[in-house]
């Protein structure tokens, strides 16, 4: 039996493939736990540490575009809507999307994937001008030497959160992509707390109706976590992809069948209702319009010179 060594965050449709209860024939997979798992991004692109890999897909599109030896499955472990994620300083003024225009706003790294959707959202949506926006981060990329001029980093060690608190930027990302994390990802890398009365407020109040708008009208349902294996496996053994991919699939077959409601992540049970649908599609039909959406918003923000010739490996990948 040959040993994968695997990296995947804590979701419950990957746990029967973890744990061995759903099998790749030929191979033993060997869990190996990154928390936070954003930690073990850098570590496969940049030391190919592991045999396969959760990635931010526009880490993965860009290592692709560097030569870095990965493939992929066409496996998206995580999605989310984007609107909630912009939240603007208390007195910054800011009502719409165009009072971005000159303003200041945090993001962890610029070539975070939420960053990414978000920038495409504000540009193709309402019109922004991403050039005009000073775009302010505390931590690195993956894959530097991309980020544009008008990026400036943090250099007295204070979070985005404090900052947008403190009114010194104007707005900025929440979550992992900015406000909810401070610095780089590490061990112990935990949320910050604030209290209502601290201000900051979303953009759009009616996130929800606004996403779900735009998934009906453009088909685009923003996708996370793409499973990235070493070049090398795959030229020894081509049929591996299809393997892989049947037995994520099966993993999540399961899971969706003991807990239709998506219970274990309320998140994704949400999002079925908005969609209408499967919460987390995987093949490439079935993800034809996000895919085809985030390499073009990489290509205008300048992370990516051109369409990558293949995005994932050969292999059989119906949807599921």
């Amino acid at each position: 039996m040959e040993k994968l060594s695997m990296v995947l965050g804590d979701y419950a449709h990957g746990r029967a493939l973890l744990n061995g209860d759903v099998e790749i024939p030929g191979h033993r997979v060997e869990p190996v736990e990154v928390s936070p798992v954003i930690g073990a991004y850098r570590r496969m692109i940049r030391d190919l540490e592991f045999d396969v890999c959760e990635l931010a897909p526009t880490s993965y599109l860009m290592a692709l575009q560097a030569g870095v030896p990965l493939t992929g499955i066409p496996v998206f472990l995580n999605r989310r809507f984007h609107h909630t994620d912009v939240q603007c300083a208390a007195a910054s003024g800011i009502r719409f999307p165009s009072d971005l225009a000159g303003k200041r706003i945090g993001v962890r790294a610029y070539t975070v994937t939420t960053g990414v959707w978000v920038r495409g959202i504000l540009q193709h949506e309402y019109g922004l001008d991403l050039g005009s926006v000073t775009w302010v981060v505390d931590d690195e990329d993956h894959i530097e030497g991309r980020a544009p001029a008008n990026v400036e980093h943090v250099t007295d060690g204070r979070s985005l959160g404090a900052l947008l608190r403190a009114g010194e930027i104007d707005a900025a990302l929440s979550g992992n992509a900015g406000t909810g994390r401070a610095g780089a990802p590490r061990a112990g890398w935990t949320a910050e707390q604030s209290t209502v009365d601290e201000g900051p407020y979303p953009l759009f109040p009616d996130h929800d109706v606004l996403a779900t708008d735009w998934y009906l009208r453009t088909g685009i349902y923003p996708l996370h976590s793409v499973i990235a294996l070493r070049r090398e496996l795959v030229e020894r053994e081509p049929g591996l992809p299809s393997a892989l991919y049947a037995a994520f699939a099966e993993s999540k077959r399961r899971q969706a069948e003991a807990d239709p409601e998506w219970s274990a992540l309320p998140r994704l049970g949400k999002q079925a209702r908005q969609i209408g649908g499967d919460p987390i599609p995987y093949g490439l039909a079935a993800n034809e319009k996000s895919l085809r959406a985030l390499v073009e918003f990489s290509r205008d923000q300048g992370l990516l010179d051109a369409e990558p010739q293949q995005l994932f490996a050969d292999g059989d990948y119906p949807d599921a």
